[in-house]
């Protein structure tokens, strides 16, 4: 019986590999994080000019949906030429010349990974990870025994992480 350990034992052993093996993807998403908070800007990204012909005499709306454009509008008109914010729409001939501003192609992937959805192939990936975190979050309160000072610190810590979480949601 003397053998037997208590289960904080187990729950820091735990939650040390599996935070030596999370490391990589935790920095992954840590830099997305980030990345993704200056999605509307042009912060990082690089502008490409992309000229395309498509079918003449269709709506903003629709050309929107075909350069993958949300909320495009045509700002003016003149004469055949339809201005939009990144570029112009000949009416006539259907030619779209436009500007495009994306990342840099290990950035996208990086982000692309942040925003995984059910409808991409390694969205089970994301599951895990999430888990794991949540993990984190629980096998935390087993790392110091609970009469301690720094267990006792430690859930004043959570406490004032939890008010803020509140005051973030309400803000």
């Amino acid at each position: 019986m003397d053998n037997i350990k208590p289960v904080n034992f187990y729950m820091r052993i735990l939650h040390r590999y599996i935070g030596f093996f999370l490391a990589g993807i935790m920095a992954v998403y840590a830099i997305s994080g980030i990345v993704l908070i200056f999605r509307d800007t042009d912060f990082l990204k690089n502008a490409k000019q992309v000229e395309t012909i498509l079918k003449p005499g269709i709506t903003a709306e629709e050309l929107g949906k075909n350069i993958k454009v949300r909320d495009l509008k045509f700002t003016k008109t003149e004469g055949d030429l339809n201005y939009f914010n990144q570029g112009v729409y000949n009416n006539n001939t259907g030619k779209v010349n436009y500007t495009v501003k994306k990342l840099p192609r290990v950035l996208e992937k990086l982000t692309q990974l942040h925003k995984a959805s059910t409808k991409q192939p390694l969205y089970f990936l994301n599951i895990f990870f999430g888990t794991a975190l949540l993990f984190f979050v629980v096998s935390s309160f087993w790392m110091f025994k609970p009469n301690t000072n720094i267990f006792r610190k430690g859930l004043y810590f959570t406490l004032a992480g939890a008010v803020l979480v509140l005051i973030l949601l309400y803000i």
